[in-house]
């Protein structure tokens, strides 16, 4: 039985009502911050119950223009997770500033104990990261931000629609940064992402920034950036993003499903969850002995699995200059050899999903 881990050949099988819409878009001819996009915009502010929804280039556009908005310098600090995308610590580091780590806990995310350790004078930010669909600790983090003064933006391009005691991931902070990247809980035709946010002045500078700096066509305020959301990739959110929720659903089943069943397993470890949130499974990730062989053993029984990420981001030859090594976040680099990433798209089926299971057990035995 073939169980792949990327659904979107499934997911754009019949892609003709968003094609009669492109259509409508090249005849318009109205493909840069068009009137899709501002539908877009109003629909995700709406989704996640915040203010306003900015809509720019990329996830790490959303993460490096929510930097400057929160007046981070060269010099500056920020915080975030070891075990991160690199897409996080890039915005931090483009922007001029430093990225700065910490570890992990058995949530595979963010340990809130470690934060004030990290923090010097130099801090000005701490952006964490609800990895995999997961959530971080936000009342632990928002305690510590307040206390020192400390800017929160939310890295939650792996998150939307995940959920802290009803509260929506991406609305703890002064932003939230979102991605529809092709394998992202919202997905577009390619790159596009989003900035939430309930500050005016956020907002106001964002729209700048992701446009040259323009005040209007004819008005240039400061040099900045091209990092606009294209008409188009609005135009496919517009259609999608009214079946998130079922998305979700679906996934989270499986997800459920799965934890249920490794959790029998003693060479497998599900990371801890926490029963009040909603976790949304961007990717399903447990810790599994001897991972590597049963990576290989799933791939010949034809259920492909991954690692998300096999190399902590302070063990990087971009972070070299940092000055980390290995030894530094003890707890990110002994997950990393045992992390496992099994399918749970939306698309899997239950015989899919009791076909993987049952190949990790004969695996096992």
């Amino acid at each position: 039985m073939e169980v792949p881990y990327s659904y979107l050949k499934e997911q754009f099988s019949s892609p003709d009502a968003i094609l009669a819409d492109v259509k409508k878009l090249v005849q318009s001819g109205d493909f840069t911050l068009g009137k899709a996009l501002e539908e877009f915009e109003k629909k995700f502010a709406s989704y996640l119950g915040a203010k306003y929804a900015i809509g720019v280039g990329t996830g790490t556009d959303a993460l490096r223009l929510s930097l400057m908005a929160a007046g981070i310098k060269p010099g500056d600090e920020v915080i975030t997770a070891a075990n991160t995308f690199y897409s996080t610590a890039a915005a931090i580091a483009t922007v001029g500033a430093r990225p700065v780590f910490v570890d992990v806990d058995d949530s595979l995310l963010m340990n809130p104990g470690l934060i004030e350790k990290a923090i010097t004078k130099k801090t000005k930010a701490i952006i964490p990261v609800h990895l995999h669909g997961l959530l971080c600790e936000m009342k632990k983090i928002s305690v510590i931000a307040k206390k020192h003064d400390l800017v929160i933006i939310e890295d939650s391009c792996q998150s939307l629609g995940a959920m802290i005691e009803g509260k929506k991931a991406g609305t703890f902070g002064l932003t939230g940064c979102f991605s529809f990247h092709p394998l992202k809980p919202l997905n577009v035709w390619g790159d596009a992402g989003m900035v939430v946010t309930d500050s005016d002045a956020v907002k106001d500078r964002i729209l700048l920034l992701r446009n040259n700096g323009l005040k209007n066509r004819d008005e240039c305020e400061e040099y900045a950036y091209n990092c606009r959301m294209d008409t188009l990739q609005a135009v496919v959110g517009n259609h999608l993003i009214g079946d998130l929720d079922k998305v979700l659903d679906a996934k989270i089943a499986n997800a459920n499903y799965y934890d249920k069943e490794l959790s029998k397993i003693k060479q497998i470890k599900v990371p801890a969850r926490n029963s009040k949130n909603r976790y949304v499974f961007h990717n399903y990730v447990v810790f599994a002995e001897k991972r590597d062989e049963l990576i290989d053993y799933l791939k010949k029984k034809g259920v492909t699995a991954k690692i998300h990420y096999p190399i902590p981001l302070h063990l990087q030859k971009a972070s070299k200059y940092l000055g980390y090594k290995a030894g530094d976040f003890p707890v990110a680099e002994a997950q990393a050899k045992k992390i496992i990433s099994l399918p749970v798209h939306q698309y899997i089926t239950k015989e899919q999903r009791e076909f993987v299971v049952k190949m990790i057990k004969e695996f096992y035995k």
